[in-house]
């Protein structure tokens, strides 16, 4: 008779370790799955700021809202550095 209840014990412990398994395994999928769609979003995001802050956006937005222009070449102005050895 003893025999029947270690028998039965370990028949249930065998029970919730594969059902403790099947759930973890569950959750890593949950969590792959969850890893995959946050990764599109930042890949779509990312996508989002290149294109944000390409000079296709901003020189409209800039001409717009902050009345900025693109110089021509007459309203270049190039300065000259002088090198620190000459006086």
């Amino acid at each position: 008779m003893l025999w029947l209840a270690v028998f039965v014990c370990v028949l249930l412990a065998i029970a919730t370790r594969q059902t403790a398994g099947f759930r973890t395994a569950q959750r890593v999928r949950e969590l792959r799955e969850e890893r995959m769609a946050l990764e599109a979003r930042r890949a779509d995001l990312e996508r989002r700021i290149r294109v944000g802050s390409s000079r296709q956006v901003l020189i409209p937005i800039a001409e717009r809202r902050l009345g900025l222009h693109q110089p021509s070449d007459s309203e270049f102005v190039l300065f000259t550095v002088p090198s620190a050895g000459r006086p």
